[in-house]
């Protein structure tokens, strides 16, 4: 994956019309301004390397993940990809509340590029991973948050992607599940896949990645081995 100079704004609004009356009524325009959420940001990703991103709440490392995942795209520059391509970015992420967990596989299965017939095969995979088979025909709505991110995780890695995006899965689950998806993310290293993690956990992702970027104040501050990157952002200016 390439990552050419990527930048992505957002409008700020400090008052913002409603409605064309209100418009009318208050005879001016939205006032808002420009964020750069992120600013020229430029890195490579090897293929088959498990590679995290490091830094503050609102630096901008979700908001490239979601660039990555084709949710968002760049005012500036381009990210360029191959192969198939799963996210898991929230919990729930494309789970209707009101299907059964056994619904919501078919169709979180379908949204990231799996056919029926690849759904049926692993289908029994998924639900054992996630250990909710006892709830499956359960509505979602009904599940916890953990329960939630355990079957969309689930459903993201048996996608059998070449590139898994994954923001902060690892803070939700108990410690069980935590080492599981670990497990996962080394089986996943070991057949040439690409995973890339955001997440606050710096011992993890010191333990589980290959490299690390720093992103800062929508800003890529580094890129290196964990433990130097690690260092650095603990110094950093941030604190």
């Amino acid at each position: 994956m390439r990552v050419e100079h990527v930048s992505k704004k957002f409008r700020l609004y400090k008052e913002r019309n409603q409605s064309l009356k209100s418009a009318v009524m208050r005879r001016r325009t939205s006032v808002y301004e420009d964020f750069w959420a992120l600013d020229d940001i430029d890195l490579e990703i090897l293929k088959g390397e498990t590679f995290g991103l490091v830094g503050d709440n609102g630096s901008g490392k979700s908001t490239l993940l979601k660039c990555m995942a084709k949710i968002l795209y760049p005012d500036r520059g381009v990210i360029r990809t191959e192969g198939r391509i799963a996210a898991l970015l929230e919990v729930g992420t494309g789970f209707h509340p009101e299907l059964s967990g056994r619904e919501n596989i078919y169709l979180n299965g379908s949204i990231l590029g799996m056919t029926r017939k690849e759904i049926d095969s692993r289908f029994d995979e998924i639900v054992d991973f996630s250990g909710v088979r006892e709830f499956i025909d359960q509505p979602v709505k009904n599940y916890s948050s953990g329960m939630y991110v355990r079957l969309g995780f689930s459903v993201a890695i048996h996608v059998d992607p070449d590139v898994l995006l994954v923001d902060e899965v690892l803070a939700v689950g108990d410690e069980s599940f935590q080492e599981k998806c670990a497990d996962k993310f080394r089986e996943l290293k070991r057949a040439g896949k690409t995973v890339i993690i955001v997440s606050h956990s710096l011992e993890t992702v010191e333990k589980m990645c290959d490299r690390l970027a720093w992103i800062q104040n929508s800003k890529l501050m580094m890129v290196g081995k964990p433990a130097t990157v690690v260092k650095a952002y603990r110094r950093g200016p941030h604190r």
